[in-house]
């Protein structure tokens, strides 16, 4: 089957106007762009992303870094924990307003990351932050990176998250994806590969989407680490209610 030829398009710089980051949480999150939160399983990922989220429920700073006072709307989409036993009570012990975090119902038809639901969500909720937890289910049904190349389905990934990054910026809401490491690699070929993985990001959606390691052992590798997870809730009293 013959390739459809793309014609060529060039956009000078000259002609881009100049913009600055806008942050929810300077200098970890951007409003507008795509956020990875990526750690081993039980390093307390959804314990952190679960906090953050009602924080902003009830209008919380974590720090000076986070500059509003009004509640903030936020969606949040849980593949891998059901609703009434786990998630509600979950923010409920991190003290948040649920009636500012809504969640899109997959009881009929399961989301992805090109749903149409998504924008209509936001659109509707006017929500500041999207979480969908965990990347895998929604990029490519539940398989792991090496398995998506594997399918042939890399491209396809690709375009589903320059799709979400699109979302993101027409919106200016900030959307963070949690993903685990790849058990069967050890800890410093994970930082080489999720530093490549974000790369590929950068290079291939033209989005910035910042890594933040929720690993607890240390690492030689190239990975940077921007935030640290404890595994022990009472050590992490800023994100932890108590």
């Amino acid at each position: 089957m013959e390739e459809t030829k793309t014609e060529l398009q060039l956009i000078k710089l000259s002609e881009i106007q100049s913009q600055e980051v806008s942050w929810l949480w300077f200098p970890f999150i951007p409003y507008g762009k795509l956020t990875i939160v990526q750690g081993d399983p039980g390093d307390g990922k959804t314990t952190f992303i679960l906090n953050i989220a009602a924080k902003l429920s009830k209008g919380e700073s974590l720090d000076s870094g986070m500059n509003f006072t009004e509640p903030l709307n936020v969606i949040y989409q849980s593949a891998e924990d059901g609703l009434a036993d786990t998630v509600k009570p979950r923010l409920e012990q991190a003290g948040a307003d649920c009636e500012k975090i809504s969640v899109i119902d997959e009881r009929i038809k399961s989301l992805s990351m090109i749903d149409v639901r998504l924008e209509e969500a936001v659109i509707k909720t006017g929500a500041k932050l999207l979480i969908l937890d965990p990347i895998q289910v929604y990029l490519g049904g539940g398989m792991d990176n090496e398995q998506i190349q594997q399918a042939g389905l890399a491209n396809e990934a690709r375009d589903m998250t320059k799709k979400l990054a699109a979302l993101a910026e027409k919106y200016q809401c900030a959307i963070v994806l949690e993903a685990d490491w790849d058990d069967r690699l050890g800890h410093n070929e994970q930082c080489e590969r999720s530093s490549h993985q974000r790369q590929e990001i950068r290079r291939h959606t033209g989005a910035w989407a910042r890594l933040i390691s929720a690993s607890n052992e240390p690492s030689a590798g190239a990975c940077t680490r921007i935030w640290r997870i404890p595994r022990e809730p009472r050590t992490c009293p800023r994100l932890c209610s108590r």
